[in-house]
């Protein structure tokens, strides 16, 4: 099994990804457990002394006010641990429980947490045990950190609350860690601290969110193509001429990979046909201005994701010349907003997806397509309800793509009186994800509909190995009505697997 190990400056995407999906193994390495020896030496020298150090001797947020006597400390660390563990709703999914602990223990390895190293190989041992703690949709308001989530992911370190074990029973914590062998860990001080504070949950879902959308856009330049080809649209948009004089890397990215699918197609370019056109409708000529800037601004929220996971987020922080300052780097607006942006471009490609598939469904408006691509229509409602089906996708994408991040509610008595509301964010853009894919599906099931009942003109080879894929993995072609519900189920698989991708670029080579 693979293994990531973590040292003390920071992750990958990669290794999130390992960890979170593909359960890789953890492992410290041997500068990490240096570091945090050396970090908890500096803890342990201010926890000797009177002065009051935040975190380390006193309450927290509005409580920090309180000096509190070292008989009193461990019970601190462990009462803000179980009184922080207060999310509600349904469970959030397994792999963003792993994300949010693998990145929480990144920033502990950095040595700048004080955190002793038996609790992060603690930490290290949970994780390749299989044991994923139960974390609830709300209780984070994306600053001070992902606090309710983070809390019962160290609820479970302590051998208590619920867990997840390997076999997907949720049970006792604290059987699950005995089973396994794994002591649970008794906090001391600023420990519980450290364990709650960082962006870690809003990071995993965005790194994980940046995955899914790198497959998803190259799904969606293959479905532009596809109904460019069913609509008889014409290539020559996608000219790199035409996009080197407006040079957003993104839209030449979507125009070549367009250009690449279309490659060899009997259907393009008929413009003066029986149905004369000067140019195609802007849903198809613009396809790669519009899934252009969505990659551009994937382009920025990779370089935020980056960021964050060199970053060690903790309050207060082990500074390198040993002092242990208080600070603000908890704070998640720098996720948030890209978490939003993204999910505005998501809503903005499902949108401009569902007016080609609209387009192909109207007689008006296919250039000789039957109406609703039905095999008789009138008798055959044909594809009528699957565009409803994508149209209300569309429209709850829309709703999701409202900023969470332009909210603030203040808590903590107004200690914590400007908040990022990240984690919102991230939680709506899985949605929005998951969304997308299914708009994506239906444009693919319509399109190569579409392109099937284009007799006599032969699709390109890219988008003829598409169709047979797709055929091939359960999702019919043209034909009388049947129950549809489960075609556009298949497709939705098709297209989540990335087997769309894979089937194109075995013709295309790699798309980008």
């Amino acid at each position: 099994m693979h293994t990531v190990v973590v040292g003390t400056s920071g992750v990958t995407a990669s290794d999130v990804l390992a960890v979170a999906r593909g359960g890789a193994r953890v492992e410290l390495s041997g500068e990490a457990v240096s570091a945090l020896a050396a970090a908890r030496g500096i803890v342990d020298a201010l926890a000797a002394k009177p002065e009051p150090v935040y975190g380390v001797s006193t309450g927290f947020g509005a409580l920090a006010t309180r000096h509190i006597s070292p008989e009193l400390r461990a019970q601190l660390q462990r009462n803000i641990v179980r009184s922080h563990a207060a999310g509600m709703g349904p469970r959030v999914e397994r792999e963003v429980v792993r994300a949010l602990m693998f990145l929480r223990l990144k920033t502990v390895c950095s040595g700048r947490t004080g955190v002793r190293p038996e609790v992060a190989q603690t930490m290290a041992d949970v994780l390749n045990a299989g044991i994923t703690p139960v974390v609830h949709e709300y209780g984070s308001l994306g600053c001070s950190g992902d606090l309710a989530p983070l809390s019962h992911c160290a609820l479970t370190l302590m051998g208590e609350g619920d867990a997840e074990g390997p076999d997907g029973v949720v049970r006792p914590a604290g059987e699950l860690l005995a089973e396994h062998g794994i002591a649970p860990v008794e906090l001391r001080e600023k420990e519980g601290l450290a364990l709650l504070n960082g962006t870690d949950g809003m990071l995993g879902m965005l790194v994980m969110a940046l995955a899914d959308l790198d497959m998803l856009y190259k799904s969606a330049d293959i479905t532009a193509a596809l109904s460019l080809e069913a609509l008889l649209g014409t290539d020559r948009v996608l000219a790199p001429e035409l996009h080197a004089i407006r040079p957003h890397p993104g839209q030449g990215a979507s125009a070549a990979n367009m250009l690449a699918v279309l490659e060899g197609s009997e259907l393009t370019g008929h413009h003066q046909d029986d149905a004369p056109r000067v140019q195609d409708a802007y849903s198809v000529r613009c396809a790669p201005q519009v899934a252009g800037a969505g990659r551009d601004t994937m382009a920025h929220a990779r370089l935020v994701a980056e960021r964050e996971l060199a970053s060690a987020v903790d309050n207060p922080v082990v500074l390198p010349d040993g002092r242990v300052e208080s600070n603000g780097n908890f704070h998640g607006a720098p996720v948030a907003y890209v978490l939003d942006f993204l999910a505005i471009a998501v809503a903005d490609l499902a949108s401009i997806a569902e007016r080609r598939t609209d387009r192909l469904l109207d007689k008006n408006r296919s250039h000789g397509l039957p109406p609703f691509l039905a095999d008789d229509a009138g008798v055959d409602s044909g594809l009528m309800i699957a565009q409803y089906t994508q149209a209300a996708l569309v429209s709850e994408l829309k709703r999701l793509a409202v900023p969470a991040s332009a909210d603030s509610i203040p808590s903590s008595a107004m200690q914590e009186d400007h908040v990022s509301m990240g984690w919102s964010a991230a939680r709506k853009l899985r949605t929005a994800v998951d969304n997308l894919t299914r708009v994506l599906a239906v444009e693919l099931y319509a399109a190569s509909r579409a392109v099937e009942l284009r007799e006599g003109l032969r699709p390109a080879p890219a988008t003829q190995a598409a169709i047979t894929a797709v055929r091939k993995a359960g999702v019919e072609g043209p034909g009388p009505d049947r129950f549809l519900a489960p075609d556009l189920a298949a497709a939705d698989v098709f297209v989540r697997e990335g087997r769309l991708v894979e089937a194109v670029e075995a013709v295309t080579g790699p798309l980008r």
